[in-house]
């Protein structure tokens, strides 16, 4: 997909355009949204029906489940000892169980690791992190943020109207077929577009200021997800001799920054924009730097 480079570029050039006047306000949210309703579901239909199903499948759906219940209480045992806000708490409670595994996730895979461990990076990111953002997230938003408790026929919807899902149900059932090569490769330049459009997007919403007392939150969320949880991951996996593709693609979405879409929603829930906006854009950039250093422990 891209380089590390590029993909700092993309984020300088969002960052620089929005400072012009003349450059749109609401750009950012237009080109999310145009990455979760085009380009993402081409992706995942592109990629995903090549993919062969194994035992060694359940390693990406499982693996973001159990960080998730780690991580989440991590926050709240901290966020009680150091007497967090709510603001706050549900700000980390969103940003730290869940990573940015597709719009960052899928380019450092492919990087990092290579074409062949994009399906596995897809299985984790819609089997695990989405999902988890569907569920857990939505408990979050519920408890923290003064709107009405979820019922599950809600959750369920909200689950069956989400493009990139619907379109990982149409790959799964593809897999038995797949599809003709002149499909697959439009679907591949459909899909070439999610890195550039979503970093760009990424570069639009970054800021550099942080509300007092939002430090140390900051320090401790971004350490949590993105060297303890792959650390973590790395050290289960190295227990039970697991060294194959799965694992290792695992390990590094585990360590991949706090998840855009997650982020979004703390910011419309009102959980500390400032610290959200931080996790976010601090968080891609270290990423260029933490996930390819836990790659060379793979």
């Amino acid at each position: 997909m891209v380089s590390a480079l590029t993909v700092l570029v993309l984020l300088a050039l969002g960052f620089l355009l929005a400072r012009l006047p003349s450059f749109p306000r609401d750009a950012s949210g237009a080109l999310t949204a145009f990455v979760i309703h085009v380009s993402l579901p081409a992706l995942i239909l592109a990629r995903l029906p090549a993919l062969h199903f194994d035992t060694e499948v359940l390693l990406p759906i499982l693996l973001p489940w159990l960080l998730l219940v780690l991580s989440a209480a991590a926050v709240l045992a901290l966020g009680k000892l150091w007497r967090w806000p709510a603001p706050t708490l549900g700000a980390l409670l969103l940003c730290v169980p869940l990573g940015n595994t597709s719009f960052l996730g899928l380019p450092l895979i492919d990087w990092l690791i290579g074409p062949e461990g994009v399906p596995y990076a897809l299985l984790y990111d819609q089997l695990g992190s989405f999902l988890a953002l569907s569920t857990y997230g939505a408990f979050v938003l519920a408890w923290y943020g003064g709107a009405a408790r979820p019922t599950p026929l809600v959750v369920l919807r909200r689950l069956v109207t989400f493009p990139p899902f619907l379109a990982l149900l149409a790959a799964l059932f593809l897999l038995p077929f797949g599809l003709p090569p002149p499909a697959v490769a439009g679907l591949e330049t459909i899909a070439a577009s999610v890195v550039p459009t979503v970093m760009v997007a990424v570069g639009l919403q970054l800021s550099p200021r942080l509300a007092p007392g939002q430090t140390w939150p900051l320090l401790v969320g971004l350490s949590l997800k993105m060297v303890v949880a792959p650390a973590l991951a790395l050290a289960l996996f190295h227990c039970f001799e697991l060294t194959g593709l799965a694992a290792r693609v695992s390990v590094l979405e585990a360590g991949m920054p706090p998840m855009i879409t997650a982020g979004a929603l703390a910011l419309q829930a009102g959980f500390a924009p400032r610290l959200v906006a931080a996790l976010l854009g601090l968080g891609i950039v270290l990423a260029l730097a933490t996930v390819p250093f836990f790659s060379t422990l793979l």
